[in-house]
């Protein structure tokens, strides 16, 4: 696009990126070619390796009461505490949560009930209590036009 004469605007709009970038991309491509463009790697490494990613793996797959807490339940917060724990370096809760992304995991919800629920209970409890105790739904019946012009009423 460089050798082509583009604009840096043009350029910018079709690689959906800052005019910015494009001007920094253009003066290492004028000064050093191609090589000026070969990519530098990320940012920044992530702050956990793969081979302390392993460990953590493995920690989780002992459970949440393993480890201390009341249920089995992961959250993010409780995963974020022992990465702390473990390898003594802290993340956010989103932090935790792209990480996790990264490795392949997903948010999981519970599929199964509890093994007391009683559905016969719920039922009844939904028939006879709930419908004393929420209130009764508005009518369909028309309105004023608009509340705020009594003259409209």
């Amino acid at each position: 696009m460089f050798a082509a004469g583009s604009d840096n605007v043009e350029v910018a709009k079709m690689l959906r990126v800052h005019v910015r970038s494009v001007q920094r991309w253009r003066r290492e491509w004028a000064e050093r070619g191609k090589a000026g463009l070969v990519s530098k790697g990320p940012a920044s490494l992530p702050k956990l390796s793969d081979e302390l990613f392993v460990k953590l793996e493995a920690a989780l797959a002992l459970g949440a009461v393993a480890h201390g807490w009341p249920d089995e339940r992961w959250t993010l917060a409780r995963i974020r505490t022992l990465i702390g724990r473990m390898f003594h370096k802290s993340y956010t809760g989103p932090g935790v949560c792209l990480l996790l992304h990264r490795h392949g995991w997903s948010p999981q919800v519970p599929a199964r009930r509890a093994v007391q629920r009683d559905d016969k209970a719920v039922a009844t409890w939904v028939k006879e209590t709930w419908s004393a105790v929420e209130p009764p739904r508005r009518r369909s019946a028309p309105g004023p036009s608009s509340p705020t012009r009594p003259g409209s009423r």
